[in-house]
């Protein structure tokens, strides 16, 4: 399988090529050439499977220059026992008749990017291996919170590799910045950013295609590559867990072969419910894509009329990574939705960089509105959700309430009574004031982030992971902010190299 530009269809790579270089020379993101099937029997088979042997086969369609050895390497050091608090490594929870909770923060930084991005450490130095063997691979990420701790920890002391993570200082949870700014090794480097995540991805993007920084690494025997889901080794192993989800739905008895199923993501990126969308083209019988929003509805507006308008008031909410305005991975979506016409790819993409706007025709907007269905909520909206499937019995962070508020609203709506996947992003004690305060039914006590959590723990009973609990006693390493024009110079401070 090969794989090819958004904005250039003459280009075609290899999957290795693809994940060690991270973004296309031209800017866009690379896409495969084709989208390889399931059939009902695989389905079937891989119902019987455990999480690993699932991935090995799905990622095996996509991975077509890696060798099962490889794979299997890379997936067993990926999942291996004790990294995820739950054997199925994603599972699912029923929260409501027909409604069923992936819970997909079981990984070491308690958000659903560990699922990729324990992985993505290993497909991009085998990767590295087979296309840029002499070369050390510099990561850099933009994050809005969870991809950065992931990537941080999934590259933590990778020989060949040195990470930096640019974060919005003011547009991440406490937690969130606590586990990437205590972050351990060698090679890891953390700096805020004096502006939002739009900012941050704007900022990487520009710097991932100057020609003259890659010039400037590529005299020191260094390359650019990205743990963000611009990288197309960050998303193949997203869509593993929508078929192991339908796989374990099958296996449980919840429902037979073949039957469809809704997708709820929570989005701000788009490339979590890009992963859906490509395991239904897989194959997976999947109904509807539902995309929810908050207060930062960018997508909703988009899938429900066809008009993407990045120029209004950006909200910082209290679910944080979703606050985006510009979703990169949404250009995979159209390329496909074009028939692979990069030139009108190219078009939409040049009118929201330069307007900050642009308009689907209809034959696209057609299609959009034939696979998915989106909706928002805003702060009060999401705090009232975590109340009321608390008090039903299930604690969720503000992420996953999102998500169930915009199913239950499709629900309301439609009577749509298909049986639905909503995938769970985040631990709650990732935010913890948030939650606590909805649990509560009013603002805590006390502004220390830590004494919110014993709060949380007092009032649900639930747990906090060890890994966020133990953040107490470590001091930050990072501290450096920076302007959005001054991230190439600290990349170069990063690496040593003068600017």
């Amino acid at each position: 399988m090969l794989y090819t530009s958004t904005r250039d269809k003459t280009v075609h790579v290899t999957s290795a090529q693809a994940i060690a270089r991270g973004i296309s020379a031209d800017g866009g993101l690379f896409v495969p050439e084709e989208i390889p099937q399931i059939s009902a029997s695989l389905l079937q088979e891989l119902s019987g499977l455990d999480y690993i042997s699932r991935a090995k086969r799905i990622l095996a369609l996509y991975l077509t220059d890696f060798t099962a050895e490889e794979i299997d390497r890379c997936v067993r050091g990926a999942y291996a026992p004790g990294k995820f608090s739950s054997e199925k490594v994603s599972p699912l929870h029923t929260i409501a008749d027909g409604a069923h909770v992936l819970e997909l923060w079981r990984g070491p930084t308690c958000a659903f990017k560990d699922m990729a991005l324990q992985l993505l450490p290993y497909l991009l130095t085998t990767a590295a291996k087979k296309t840029v063997a002499d070369k050390t691979i510099v990561i850099l990420v933009a994050t809005s919170g969870d991809t950065g701790k992931a990537a941080l920890a999934g590259f933590c002391d990778v020989p060949g590799t040195k990470i930096m993570v640019f974060y919005p200082n003011d547009g991440v949870s406490p937690m969130q910045k606590l586990q990437m700014t205590t972050q351990e090794g060698g090679n890891v480097c953390v700096c805020a950013i004096n502006g939002n995540f739009d900012d941050a991805q704007n900022g990487v993007k520009a710097i991932f295609t100057d020609p003259a920084v890659a010039e400037k690494l590529a005299q020191h025997g260094m390359m650019f590559s990205s743990a963000n889901s611009i990288n197309w080794g960050r998303l193949v192993p997203q869509i593993v867990y929508y078929v192991s989800a339908y796989c374990d739905l099958i296996a449980e008895g919840t429902i037979k072969n073949g039957d469809a199923v809704n997708i709820v993501v929570p989005t701000g990126n788009f490339g979590n419910i890009l992963a859906a969308y490509y395991a239904k083209e897989m194959g997976v019988p999947v109904k509807t894509l539902l995309c929810a929003s908050n207060a930062n509805n960018v997508l909703t507006e988009f899938l429900e009329t066809g008009v993407y308008d990045r120029n209004r008031p950006f909200f910082t909410t209290t679910s944080p990574s979703m606050d985006i305005l510009i979703s990169s991975n949404l250009e995979r979506l159209l390329f496909h939705l074009a028939g692979e016409d990069d030139a009108r790819v190219r078009g939409w993409m040049t009118q929201l960089r330069q307007t900050g706007r642009y308009v689907v025709e209809d034959d696209i907007k057609e299609k959009l509105l034939a696979q998915f269905a989106a909706g928002c909520c805003d702060d009060e909206e999401t705090k009232a959700t975590i109340a009321e499937t608390y008090r039903a019995g299930y604690l969720c962070d503000t992420h996953t309430a999102v998500a169930v508020h915009v199913y239950e609203d499709y629900l309301a709506a439609t009577g749509d009574r298909t049986p639905t996947v909503i995938a769970s992003t985040a631990n709650p004690y990732k935010f913890s004031k948030a939650v606590l305060s909805a649990v509560l039914g009013k603002e805590p006590d006390g502004a220390d982030e830590f004494a919110q959590v014993d709060q949380l723990i007092a009032a649900t009973g639930e747990p906090c992971p060890p890994q966020l609990a133990t953040l107490k006693e470590k001091k930050p390493r990072f501290t450096d902010c920076c302007s959005r024009e001054d991230m190439a110079k600290k990349v170069y401070q990063m690496l040593g190299i003068d600017a």
